[in-house]
């Protein structure tokens, strides 16, 4: 009886003797007792010690742990061997973890649920959506903590089509009562950017928490919906929920997407009762928010009041001064600031670039590789755009050895700069080159840059050939129709402009009021007025830029006269017309031979609507009194014009001089050309 009183008290002293050290944080030191002792520990002691070590990242003393349970345990129970897991996924080495799960003899949930939450939160969500397909197969039933892993897994791999197989067996399990997991699929379904599920799950929640709250109002922002955005945050108020630091600042950023200032000063007004303006999260947003709302002062105010001046504040507005055009003042800023970092000094290039001061970004760009080392995609992607805004092709290449050397080269945003920059430098041998180099990594971003270059160039029938490639490697966008239906436009190829609009109708893409634009313009060129017209009236808000694509498209056919009762209903709607929708109202005036008015529309830009005109609209006149024989108006008007009369205008005054008889307009003109051209 009293050797193994003496053993009890033995193993009492060392239990209490590595607690202690513990307490003092002296991990290292108890571990070293616990490995120097040769005999058992209890199991609970084990499991303290696991927690420790993953509470400190410890994997050489967590390796000890194990090393010791294993040589006095022989069959371990299982909660240790899961808690070993765990232990080895929060120090983030999973070569520890899969090897120990693979050599388990018996596997319960918690295997599982420990070596696939190592997965997921160490990124490698692509492991733990395979592992949890093994688990279903071993006919594993996964708990609540398995399926909320899962689906930030297919969450971070915008896996739509397992989210909603798991999303089945969560109901099927009856799990769909858990506001954790009901959040998650909110979370999903809005990174998938498929709204309507997102919505629809987030409805169903009937007890939504803040969690709840913040994940909706921040997928509505990332899809662009800030108005849905903000609608949502101001509904949670309504439910009395207070928001945290991060809803706050995506509220406030979603105002600044259409520029809803009025919103924006209410969530001020509450994140100040809220207590949450020293927050710096909420600070950068405040500031960055009324910048894009063009108010600037008031994201001055913000940034001088005390405790405000941290380093995303004083980037946020020296970028605010240099994109506004305040160069001089966003330098003085951006030297008085007591720590530049790289996101700093990209936000002082970046103003340069926003403002088109080449010549200046490019001497700034020189200084901040003397200064310092740091350069990341960001730095690389604005320096290609100096690069373009020079169109310097030989100073782009030295970017590309750069980028090369420095292993940039598959960053995808750094990547579609530089073709970027070749396709606008004219340098399009160069940029077919790089992106066949970049096959396994590009995207619709790079499909897009090149099918835009060729676009530019006219090579239509090569834009249509490119397409046909690019179907079979990626799901074409919004604006790659657009690019299209102009090529479609310009070779007047009405056929494979239908099968587009088609393609487009049939696998569900939306068609937006630029798109609509497109297929107004592309239908008005190839003379299939009526299909212009039916594309027009189907949109559901009209812009200026539609209405001028409809103008463009009555003038191309012949109908002027349309275009001026379309010019009405415009004016009706609201929209305020632009210099080009007065140049589609002059080319109508001339289609139709309607010079008294094509004279009181260009007279009224400038008195009623504010509008200063171009060149192309004295063009248009020129062209207008000449055609009909307006001589005296003509001259009258060429004498009042504010401009020299170009070449081509001049000879538009010569031949309708020559054509109506008026010899001395007409031989004013003809010497004004010969000494223009001598």
């Amino acid at each position: 009886m009293k050797p193994f009183l003496n053993n009890f008290s033995t193993q009492n002293n060392l239990v209490t003797s590595i607690c202690n050290y513990l307490k003092e944080n002296r991990l290292k030191k108890a571990i070293s007792i616990l490995f120097a002792t040769p005999e058992p520990v209890p199991y609970s002691l084990y499991a303290h010690l696991f927690l420790v070590c993953s509470l400190n990242h410890a994997i050489v003393e967590a390796r000890k742990v194990e090393s010791h349970l294993v040589s006095f345990s022989p069959k371990p129970p299982q909660f240790l061997l899961n808690r070993a897991i765990e232990c080895y996924g929060k120090c983030g080495f999973l070569n520890d973890a899969r090897e120990l799960f693979d050599e388990m003899p018996h596997r319960d949930g918690g295997s599982w649920n420990a070596m696939l939450t190592a997965y997921s939160q160490n990124g490698f969500s692509n492991k733990a959506l395979e592992l949890f397909l093994s688990m279903n197969e071993a006919g594993i039933l996964a708990n609540e903590i398995t399926y909320a892993s899962v689906l930030g897994s297919c969450a971070a791999d915008l896996e739509l089509n397992l989210s909603r197989q798991v999303h089945g067996l969560i109901l099927k399990r009856g799990f769909c009562g858990n506001v954790i997991l009901e959040s998650s699929l909110v979370d999903v379904y809005g990174k998938c950017k498929v709204m309507s599920d997102a919505r629809l799950m987030f409805d169903e929640i009937q007890n939504k928490n803040v969690v709840s709250w913040n994940v909706i109002v921040r997928r509505y922002l990332e899809v662009g919906n800030g108005e849905e955005a903000v609608r949502m945050f101001f509904k949670m108020l309504s439910a009395d929920i207070r928001p945290l630091n991060f809803t706050f600042a995506n509220a406030v950023i979603a105002c600044s997407h259409f520029s809803a200032l009025k919103q924006g000063m209410q969530i001020h007004g509450i994140i100040i009762k809220n207590n949450f303006d020293g927050d710096e999260v909420v600070v950068g947003s405040l500031i960055d928010t009324y910048i894009k709302c063009g108010k600037l002062e008031y994201a001055r105010k913000i940034f001088d009041q005390p405790g405000n001046r941290d380093i995303i504040s004083w980037t946020c507005i020296v970028f605010g001064y240099a994109k506004s055009g305040r160069i001089g003042e966003a330098h003085e800023l951006f030297n008085e600031m007591p720590e530049q970092n790289i996101i700093s000094w990209n936000a002082m290039l970046a103003g340069y670039t926003c403002s088109l001061l080449w010549e200046e970004a490019y001497d700034f760009a020189v200084l901040m590789r003397r200064t310092t080392k740091d350069i990341d995609h960001v730095t690389l992607g604005l320096l290609l755009n100096v690069c373009t805004g020079l169109l310097d092709v030989y100073l782009g290449k030295q970017v590309h050895g750069f980028i090369y050397r420095h292993g940039f080269s598959s960053d995808i945003f750094v990547s579609n700069a530089l073709l970027d920059m070749y396709c606008k430098c004219g340098n399009i041998r160069s940029a077919r080159v790089w992106f066949y180099v970049m096959s396994q990594w590009r995207d619709i971003v790079s499909w897009n840059a090149l099918l835009t270059s060729y676009a530019s160039r006219g090579q239509n029938e090569q834009v249509m050939t490119f397409f046909s490639e690019m179907k079979w490697e990626t799901t074409p966008s919004e604006f790659t129709f657009g690019i299209l239906l102009t090529a479609c436009a310009n070779i007047f190829d009405i056929d494979r402009g239908k099968q587009i609009h088609g393609f487009m109708i049939r696998n569900g893409f939306e068609i937006d009021v630029v798109t609509k634009g497109a297929l107004v313009n592309m239908y008005s060129k190839c003379h299939w007025l009526e299909y212009a017209m039916r594309v027009f009236k189907k949109a559901s808000s009209h812009d200026v830029v539609l209405w001028n694509s409809i103008f463009f498209g009555c003038c191309h056919n012949g109908r002027g006269r349309e275009v001026l009762d379309l010019f009405s209903l415009m004016e009706k709607e609201g929209i305020k017309p632009d210099d080009v929708t007065f140049q589609g109202i002059l080319l109508a005036c001339i289609c139709e031979g309607l010079v008294k008015l094509g004279t009181q529309y260009f007279d009224s830009m400038s008195n009623k609507y504010c509008i200063i005109p171009r060149l192309e609209h004295y063009e248009c006149m020129i062209e207008l009194y000449s055609r009909y024989g307006c001589m005296k108006e003509l001259e009258k008007f060429v004498k009042r014009m504010p401009v020299d009369p170009t070449v081509p205008m001049l000879r538009k005054i010569f031949d309708g001089c020559r054509k109506h008889g008026y010899v001395q307009l007409g031989e004013w003109a003809d010497k004004q050309i010969n000494e223009n051209c001598m």
